[in-house]
């Protein structure tokens, strides 16, 4: 009898050859906490169904983990797809997942909105689905035959991104004779989709998802900020005809890809216009307050806004608040010995509110700048404000009042910005703004600062913990948020990422990711960088901008 060899734990295993990775999982389970719901292999992700290759390195991916997360949300809601076509095929009524919020997906039905009691419906199906533990299949099939049932089954946004597929075949999962294609791996069955729930939420529902504990779907917590940003990224997207990548992938091929490119930077130029106007109207703001996460565009969008305040009758002062840093001897440090520049404490809170009373005070101060060679505070130029300055200050504490608990609330105008995903792949698919911004940060890291795709992949979690705990938690707190996502962005990136991407090598743990990128990027038209406005925020990371970044 032929066997297999691999290595789990360090541990050498043999097995019949034709073991499934799942049988490996169920055998090793009761080690983790958490459902197996796939394996790493030499630095490569396998579904569960995949046959076991002998001399491999086997490494079990959890719910918990993140990669194991995604495979989860992704078989969720396949699952709620299935649940909603058990009951409502006979009226044609579908579901469109839309965006992200608050762990969770928001989706809408494609016809009427749902009630509490269609939605109790739902939920009970997909229990019973669950319960039913129904293989979840992978086919594989030609792309022109996906792109004919795609038809069939009213899937038009499929339809368009499968024209523009260059690999003659593509992966469609099927539960129990619902089909449709997915962006990713799935778990084997229905019965690892214990964890979720249905909740109401303006003319649609979220669909709730595990957070950090794989075995106890998040709290509800919605914010009506943030989903209105969304909405109106949907709506400009809808009026440009492009909410999809297939359809901004139409509107290329056309060449309606400058209009695009053009309407769009005109609605950010407004909603800037906006914001300025906002805060002249408020005669008390003196400070104004800009956070948000990695490579949301915050430099290029404070310039933008300073010119709008000029242009409104208002001088503005820009301010880092990376000039307020302690010496560096004096930094907190982390749970592993590191200095924690991320942390509130970094910052000299007393100098700062000192400073910030006296310049509302009308006194001329003398600056603090923070020298990054030697680590340590210098001094800086003097500011005085008047009567119609505003100072305009950016950094990652921006929203937290624990910075600037002594200035008066009404003295300050919060700005939460961040790229917030204008497009979805398609009907079921939505893009998570966090690839945005790490496409982003790959291009600038890599043309300003020397930095490999690798590296910028590798520190990736790490500036993803330090926002989940410095900036997400004042989103809310902000008198406006800003979405600093261009619709025509991906197809700028798509020739950098690519060329960076494809630097990292397949023994690297960061492949997975690589390759992961790629895939999507390869879904994307490419258009010129000619005609991109030097004041536009994409500039900041593909070069070429008129404002210092």
């Amino acid at each position: 009898m032929e066997t297999v060899t691999v290595v789990i734990n360090g541990e050498k295993k043999e097995y019949k050859a034709g073991t499934i990775y799942k049988e490996l999982a169920d055998e090793y389970q009761s080690q983790y906490r958490d459902d197996i719901v796939l394996v790493q292999i030499d630095e490569r992700l396998k579904e569960l169904s995949k046959k076991v290759k002998d001399g491999k390195t086997v490494k079990f991916i959890t719910a918990k983990d993140k990669a194991g997360r995604k495979v989860y949300r992704r078989s969720m809601t396949l699952m709620m797809q299935k649940a909603i076509f058990n009951l409502s095929s006979d009226e044609g009524i579908g579901v469109r997942v839309q965006h992200s919020i608050s762990q969770g997906y928001f989706c809408r039905l494609t016809k009427g909105v749902p009630s509490q009691e269609y939605l109790d419906k739902i939920k009970d199906e997909m229990r019973r689905i669950c319960k039913a533990d129904l293989p979840i299949k992978k086919w594989n099939a030609p792309t022109e035959m996906v792109l004919d049932l795609c038809r069939q089954w009213n899937m038009p946004d499929k339809e368009k991104l499968f024209h523009y597929r260059r690999n003659s075949r593509v992966n469609v999962y099927e539960i129990d004779g619902y089909y449709d294609y997915y962006y990713g791996y799935m778990v084997p069955s229905t019965g690892y989709l214990k964890y979720f729930d249905l909740k109401l939420y303006e003319d649609g529902f979220v669909l709730m998802f595990p957070d950090k504990d794989s075995k106890a779907v998040a709290e509800f917590k919605p914010s009506h900020k943030l989903f209105t940003v969304l909405e109106e990224a949907a709506k400009w997207g809808e009026m440009l005809e492009c909410g999809t990548l297939g359809a901004f992938n139409d509107a290329i091929t056309h060449g309606r890809g400058r209009d695009i490119m053009l309407v769009h930077e005109a609605l950010m130029e407004k909603k800037i216009g906006e914001i300025a106007e906002e805060i002249v109207e408020n005669h008390d703001t003196k400070f104004v307050m800009i956070a948000g996460p990695s490579s949301s565009g915050k430099t290029t969008f404070s310039h933008r806004l300073s010119i709008q305040l000029i242009a409104h009758g208002v001088k503005p002062h820009p301010i880092g608040l990376d000039d307020f840093y302690l010496d560096r001897a004096k930094c907190p440090v982390d749970e592993n010995g590191k200095y924690d520049f991320e942390c509130l404490e970094s910052l000299d809170i007393e100098l700062f509110n000192d400073v910030m009373q006296r310049l509302m005070a009308g006194e001329r101060v003398q600056m603090p700048k923070f020298n990054f060679m030697t680590g340590k505070s210098e001094k800086g130029e003097f500011l005085q404000l008047k009567e119609d300055e505003v100072l305009v200050i950016e950094g990652i504490h921006g929203l937290n009042d624990q910075l600037s608990y002594t200035l008066p609330s009404q003295s300050k105008y919060k700005i939460y910005i961040s790229a917030l995903t204008q497009l979805n792949i398609d009907e079921h698919n939505s893009l998570p703004t966090t690839d945005g911004r790490l496409i982003r940060r790959i291009v600038r890291d890599a043309r300003t600062r020397g930095t490999s795709a690798k590296q910028t992949i590798a520190m990736w979690e790490s500036v993803r913990r330090g926002e989940e705990k410095h900036i997400f938690p004042f989103q809310d707190d902000a008198n406006v948020m800003f979405n600093s996502a261009l619709i025509y962005e991906l197809a700028v990136l798509k020739p950098y990422a690519e060329a960076q991407l494809f630097a990292i090598e397949r023994d690297c743990p960061e492949y997975i990711e690589a390759k992961r990128l790629l895939k999507f990027l390869d879904y994307v038209l490419p258009i010129p960088v000619e005609g991109i406005p030097t004041n536009s925020i994409i500039r900041e990371f593909i070069g070429g901008s008129c404002f210092p970044v």
